[in-house]
């Protein structure tokens, strides 16, 4: 596996191949986003990066890859783009990560992506531009949740995700209107207040079911 580092070019020494897949794995950690950029002999961070095997598909190797680096779970992955640069083709993989360990120096702070080399930086704001455009019409965030959740729970996801604050209000008022969640009969105490009724996602019986969240409306 290469690197994605401050040069933009792969740190593997002669790994960068004709066609490479970079990766921007992102996570929450408590109430902000964290991105893995794990450091060199030298202490300086950079973005995994790597080469697709003889007859391996582009997802089956971003997914190695990721699980390689990471050395944990991958709550979810996709393509974001394919460019061609004066190197080969560069094919960006955006994934989440349910949450690095506290101890886990591999992950920064998304806004210390500010640190890397010009490509590398050009990358992470590629991949939370996409995600942010898949959340729009997909429930990726439910991938970062346990099966049971509070609706608390999922806009802290989101907003996360999202790096701004939602309007509560209209925040439930559009998972009703895409039908994204469903009630349990489970409820769970969070301090002195009332406790908190528990979803799930909710199975998607028609397909014109819209499966995201419009957010353009919903910021505070």
């Amino acid at each position: 596996m290469a690197l994605r580092g401050r040069g933009g070019g792969g740190t593997g020494g002669g790994l960068r191949t004709s066609l490479v897949v970079d990766l921007v794995l992102l996570a929450p950690a408590g109430d902000r986003l964290a991105l893995f950029a794990p450091a060199d002999a030298s202490g300086r961070r950079a973005l995994p990066s790597g080469a697709p095997r003889a007859g391996e598909a582009l997802d089956a190797a971003a997914m190695r890859l990721a699980r390689a680096a990471t050395g944990g779970t991958v709550a979810w992955l996709e393509q974001a783009r394919t460019r061609t640069t004066s190197d080969g083709v560069s094919v960006l993989f955006v994934g989440l990560i349910p949450g690095p360990a506290a101890d886990d120096e591999r992950w920064i702070p998304r806004a210390r992506a500010a640190t890397l080399g010009a490509a590398a930086r050009h990358l992470v704001d590629e991949a939370t531009d996409a995600i942010g455009n898949w959340l729009d019409r997909s429930p990726i965030a439910f991938r970062l949740l346990p099966p049971a959740f509070t609706l608390s729970d999922l806009q802290d996801v989101y907003e996360i995700l999202l790096g701004r604050t939602l309007h509560k209000a209209s925040f439930r008022r559009a998972l009703q209107s895409a039908r994204l969640v469903s009630p349990t009969k489970e409820w769970r105490s969070e301090g002195r207040g009332r406790p908190a009724q528990l979803f799930r996602l909710a199975p998607r019986a028609r397909k014109s079911w819209r499966r995201g969240v419009r957010f353009d409306w919903l910021s505070e």
